[in-house]
């Protein structure tokens, strides 16, 4: 199960989510650590939270009428802010860290805010997890850049005796902004 693909489905406003109180606190504990390890700068630490199969995509977003809304977000393998794999991410962890990637020199200061964490238990194993974010960060002494969407996540069970409960296979990450005045998106979501 990928979210990459197609955005998944929300339950009809009927049907109300049947997740247990226990895996829904598990999960969102899970989420709220990795938010702690970013806004800490321990990003090998994090990377370690993803499963060697892991995609990390941005897609671009356009305004579209009514009518075309099904067409807002750029599809798998064409324009995309960010599409990353396993390796990528270690790139992008390893520059962060160099001292010498300039969007990151010094580091940014950032905090993340989650909220509305839904969670859907897959056959497989694997829950679907949609979060929306706000993220903050302030660099240098006056610039400041706030990012707000929402996440869709697949989480997968992890390996036996391991600190965290879970690992991440898959995060789409949806902007509100179809235009973003960061300077650079040079940090993760």
């Amino acid at each position: 199960m990928t979210t990459t693909e197609q955005q998944p489905q929300a339950a009809p406003a009927s049907a109300p989510r049947t997740t247990s109180l226990e895996l829904q606190h598990r999960v969102q504990q899970f989420l709220y650590a990795e938010a702690e390890l970013l806004d800490d700068h321990r990003y090998e630490e994090w990377l370690a939270l993803w499963t060697q199969d892991a995609h990390y995509w941005i897609p671009t977003r356009m305004t579209r009428t009514v009518r075309e809304r099904h067409q807002e977000l750029s599809p798998l393998g064409a324009g995309a802010h960010v599409s990353d794999d396993h390796e990528q991410l270690r790139g992008r962890i390893r520059r962060i860290t160099s001292g010498i990637q300039w969007s990151e020199e010094p580091p940014s200061r950032t905090r993340r805010l989650l909220t509305n964490i839904r969670v859907d238990e897959g056959a497989d194993g694997e829950l679907a997890v949609r979060t929306n974010f706000w993220v903050y960060r302030s660099r240098l002494e006056r610039h400041q850049d706030w990012f707000a969407g929402e996440r869709f996540d697949v989480l997968r069970p992890a390996e036996e005796g391991s600190r965290y409960p879970y690992r991440i296979a898959d995060r789409k990450i949806v902007f509100e902004q179809t235009t973003l005045l960061a300077p650079s998106v040079s940090i993760f979501f």
